[in-house]
């Protein structure tokens, strides 16, 4: 059986938190680096968009219909944890857990994500208001502070889906401003981030692999 192709870039947010998913779920894909100033004929028919993630699943041998395609990393997360979750990420035994989980990554998604880029900008350019975008930012990290006080996750003590979906957006975060951010009043945060970077799972996850179009390899992730 064919495997799904998944268009990745290895730093890209999203692209990071599908490849997170994938590796949690154990689900194999063959995995395609790519940079976007060079992007592969074949992810552009498939998702002419021409961002990633991008996963094509196989089509069904008797049928010869078109592939699959699933263009957005949450989809992604989505599909990958519904076909298999050895770690319970989708905390199927609250009634009111899948709700919370997409309440929390759709904040993180439709509103910090926006906040984290103007700040990103604002230091990169060094424009003036930098701290005021910081503390844009900073409502949304609190909220994870409290969270994070108590509990070892961001809604139990069980890790869900939620953690790694927002985990590649905080990581950015504090890589803006370091030294600020190693002072700042979040430990819990700092705590939750540094467990999950010096992780097995983040190293296999931000493996580095030749890019597909320079050597056409076959490159299988999602399995130890």
């Amino acid at each position: 059986m064919p495997l799904p192709i998944l268009y990745s870039l290895r730093n890209c947010p999203y692209a990071m938190r599908a490849r997170i998913a994938i590796y949690k779920s154990q689900q194999p894909v063959i995995l395609r680096d790519i940079v976007l100033s060079n992007k592969p004929q074949a992810m552009l028919e498939a998702s002419p968009k021409g961002t990633v993630p991008v996963l094509v699943l196989p089509s069904a041998p008797t049928t010869g219909s078109a592939p699959e395609v699933i263009e957005e990393s949450a989809d992604i997360m989505w599909w990958a944890l519904t076909k298999s979750d050895p770690d319970n990420l989708l905390l199927r035994a609250d009634d009111n857990a899948i709700a919370q989980i997409r309440q929390l990554i759709a904040t993180f998604d439709q509103e910090f994500k926006g906040k984290l880029e103007q700040y990103r900008c604002a230091k990169r350019y060094k424009e003036p208001n930098v701290i005021e975008h910081r503390h844009s930012c900073e409502l949304h990290i609190q909220d994870l502070e409290q969270r994070l006080s108590r509990h070892q996750f961001l809604l139990a003590d069980q890790e869900s889906l939620a953690d790694i979906a927002i985990l590649p957006f905080i990581r950015q975060f504090a890589r803006v401003e370091r030294q600020w951010y190693l002072q700042a009043p979040y430990p819990n945060v700092r705590k939750w981030l540094n467990n999950y970077l010096q992780s097995k799972m983040f190293s296999k996850v931000m493996t580095k692999h030749p890019l597909w179009l320079d050597t056409q390899a076959t490159v299988l992730f999602g399995q130890d």
